[in-house]
Order: structure tokens, then C-alpha cells, then sequence
């Protein structure tokens, strides 16, 4: 065959081919790209890391309790986080229950305990299971204890006293009360649980007593660079500042003002939670595998 005949019918089967080669759909997108909800999903799954912003949340967090205990305790003769407080009073229960009623209430005392305790398992077993860090995990979290606080408050309004704004101490032992009482406990203990999870000790959001004296005995207490210490002096001043400012608020305006700027204060973290940084996935060098 002359060469022209052969190249007019090599062209003729590659046309034939090109004719028979299925058209290219444009409505298809390319499938390697992520959906606007896988990549949500993705980072809300991702391990917030520990920063200075994460720093700030604790702070915000502890001086959300501080306001909730500064209320808690004159209101309930209990503490709703610092359950140091809580068991020495309940052994005192056990051993001088006439005391009840006069130094503390049995039953604020046991509800407050009970339901911190409850709450801590809780978020801590679920927490090994969902991952303690993941960002929609701290934001559940601190969206569930803000409702519980916002809860509270509503209780506290529906049933102050006209006069002072704040429970009569003769009805601290009703019904609703004692649902107060477990709404802000389980809200704490679910926030000591998460603080701890985000691997900053120093700040525990509730229990000052090992941070007092972790604080004295640090050997660089001194050091101009110690971001232990740095920690702990703003968990205490935090604490000290809240409850400042729930005792100033409970005595002005009453007991459900200072637990709507406590919960009003969990909304900020939450959100806040959204910006965090998070951290990088390991990336294993060939030689780690032989």
C-alpha cells in the first residue's frame, strides 16, 4: 500500500475512535475535591493543641466558676466546683448530723458531690472514646455546661425573693433548689474534666490548693521566663477575680445576674473554641518502619 493511503487511513481510525470516545460531562465536578461539609466535619474532628489562646479559655472558664461558686456557697451553703469544701463537709454530716441545717444542708452538700462526680465520668469516658481534644468535642461540651448554667439562672429568677434577689436560705432545702444545685455541679464537673484534657495542668479551672502550693515550691518562681508559673498566678488571679465579681454582682443585682455573666462567659469560650490551633498530624520518615 502507498504510504498516502496509509496515512489517510490511520487518520480515518483515529477519527473513528475520537467519534466513538464517550463526551465529557461538564456537569461532573472532580471527585478529589472536598464537600464544604467533609471539610467541616474535618475540622471539627481535628486535636486542639495547647497555645495561648487555649491559655485564655482556662482563664475565661475559671473565672466563669469563681462567679458560680461566689453564688453557690451563700445561697446553697455548698460549693457547686470546689469539692474539697464539699467532702469535708459531708464527713462533717456523717459525724455531727445535728449540724445540719445550722453549718451546711445534708442534701445541698450530697447533690452538689454527687452530680459533680457524675458529670466528671461522664464526659471523661466519653471523652476517651471521642477523643478528649477534638475541637467539636470541647464545643458540645462547653455548649451543654453553658446551657446547664443559663438552666440554673432561670431557676434562681423563677424563684428569688423580691426583697434581696436571691434564695431565702429557709427554702434551700426544696425540689428546685436542689435541680439548681445539680445544674451548675455537673456543668463544673464536666469543665475540670475538659480543662485537663487540653494537657495544661496548671490551670484546673476550679481547685486553687494545689496550684497555692505549686506556686510556692516552684524552683524558678522567679524566673522572668516560666510559663508554669505564669499559668498557675493567672488560674489564681482568674479565680479571685470572679469571685469578686460574683460577690459584687450577687449583692447588687442578685444570685441569677452573676449566673447569666458566668454562662454568658462559657457562650464566648465556645465560640472561642473555633480558632484554636490545631495539632499537626505525625508524619512517619521511611526509615521509622525497618
Amino acid at each position: 500500500m502507498p504510504p498516502q493511503e496509509k496515512d489517510t487511513g490511520a487518520a480515518s481510525l483515529s477519527s473513528r475512535d475520537a467519534n466513538d470516545s464517550p463526551p465529557h460531562d461538564l456537569s461532573k465536578t472532580d471527585d478529589t475535591q472536598p464537600s464544604a461539609l467533609s471539610k467541616t466535619w474535618r475540622y471539627l474532628c481535628e486535636d486542639v493543641r495547647p497555645s495561648a489562646l487555649a491559655e485564655v479559655q482556662l482563664c475565661l472558664l475559671t473565672f466563669c466558676i469563681g462567679l458560680q461558686d461566689a453564688v453557690s456557697f451563700p445561697d446553697f451553703h455548698c460549693f457547686a466546683s470546689n469539692q474539697t469544701g464539699n467532702t469535708v463537709f459531708m464527713v462533717l454530716a456523717i459525724v455531727i448530723p445535728e449540724a445540719n441545717g445550722d453549718m451546711f444542708v445534708t442534701a445541698n452538700i450530697g447533690t452538689a458531690l454527687g452530680f459533680f462526680l457524675a458529670a466528671a465520668w461522664l464526659t471523661g469516658q466519653l471523652g476517651h472514646v471521642v477523643g478528649a481534644r477534638r475541637r467539636g468535642w470541647l464545643i458540645l461540651c462547653n455548649f451543654v455546661q453553658t446551657c446547664l448554667v443559663f438552666a440554673a439562672a432561670a431557676l434562681q429568677y423563677v424563684h428569688r425573693s423580691p426583697a434581696t434577689g436571691r434564695l431565702a436560705l429557709d427554702g434551700a432545702q426544696t425540689p428546685s433548689t436542689l435541680w439548681a444545685i445539680g445544674l451548675l455541679a455537673t456543668a463544673a464537673g464536666s469543665q475540670v474534666v475538659q480543662s485537663r484534657s487540653l494537657r495544661m495542668t496548671e490551670i484546673s479551672t476550679a481547685m486553687a490548693t494545689a496550684a497555692w502550693v505549686d506556686l510556692m515550691i516552684d524552683r524558678d518562681l522567679f524566673v522572668l521566663r516560666n510559663r508554669p508559673r505564669n499559668r498557675r498566678a493567672g488560674f489564681l488571679g482568674s479565680l479571685v477575680l470572679g469571685t469578686l465579681a460574683g460577690a459584687f454582682i450577687f449583692r447588687r443585682l442578685g444570685s441569677p445576674a452573676a449566673l447569666v455573666v458566668s454562662a454568658a462567659g462559657k457562650v464566648l469560650v465556645t465560640v472561642m473554641f473555633l480558632f484554636n490551633g490545631a495539632d499537626k498530624p505525625k508524619v512517619e520518615c521511611p526509615g521509622d518502619s525497618v
